[in-house]
């Protein structure tokens, strides 16, 4: 299974196909997130998932418990490999979503996980809405509270992975946004790393968007990143 997940940050459905048309999905998943999922809807889904690729559906759902264990089993029925909640909708939140998604059958079941802290939040913005912990500890703290509901792993950036995986254990998945070359523009994250940084963190999917799919090339960059993520985890496996 790839370790890569390549974001459709569009506006337009053909701009996505096109771009996904280009790469193989034997080589990376593709996450659709709000802006395009709101533009098209389950039908771009259903698309993606007939061309193969590992979909992960990244909505943060955040509600009532009913409603988003009704909207995970939808999310199920479109045959997505990966979905996500907030991890501060609670306890019960996540683990009636667990529970819907238990009963699908295991080779239509996807992976749920949990969104700790969002890579464009700083500490600052934690402490204006009332979390005076450190962003760390925080993040850590629903990372705990999503393993203890039954979910696989958690959203975190890079920084939080190796506390994450001390705590939680090394099959607790984790998946980093914030993915960002050596040098390259930030845009609207914070707490960023490379994808070598990353893995060596402890990072087990890494979540990269506009570097790819605003390159002429997008699946050439997608070659380098893995060459990348193949670096990485040779030199860990040669210092174990």
């Amino acid at each position: 299974m790839t370790q890569l997940i390549v974001a459709l940050d569009f506006n337009q459905e053909h701009a996505a196909l096109d771009l996904v048309d280009k790469l193989d999905p034997q080589k990376c998943a593709v996450k659709i997130g709000k802006e395009l999922f709101t533009l098209y809807g389950p039908s771009l889904v259903r698309k993606l998932v007939q061309r193969q690729f590992k979909v992960f559906l990244d909505l943060k759902f955040h509600d009532i418990p009913h409603t988003v264990a009704n909207a995970c089993k939808a999310a199920a029925d479109l045959g997505v490999w990966m979905l996500n909640v907030h991890a501060a909708g609670g306890q019960a939140m996540m683990e009636t979503a667990f529970r819907v998604l238990s009963d699908c059958p295991a080779p239509h079941r996807p992976l749920l996980i949990a969104v700790t802290v969002l890579t464009s939040l700083r500490q600052q913005e934690l402490n204006e809405i009332g979390i005076n912990m450190p962003l760390s500890d925080y993040a850590l703290r629903l990372a705990l509270l999503a393993q203890k509901s039954g979910l696989q792993g958690v959203v975190s950036s890079a920084y939080e992975v190796e506390k994450v995986k001390l705590h939680c254990g090394a099959n607790f998945l984790t998946v980093t946004p914030g993915i960002r070359f050596q040098d390259g523009p930030t845009h609207d994250q914070q707490r960023i790393m490379t994808p070598v940084q990353a893995i060596k963190a402890g990072s087990d999917f890494l979540v990269v968007g506009r570097t790819i799919t605003a390159d002429k090339h997008p699946e050439h960059v997608v070659l380098s990143i893995l060459k990348d993520i193949e670096k990485a985890t040779s030199s860990l496996q040669n210092n174990r």
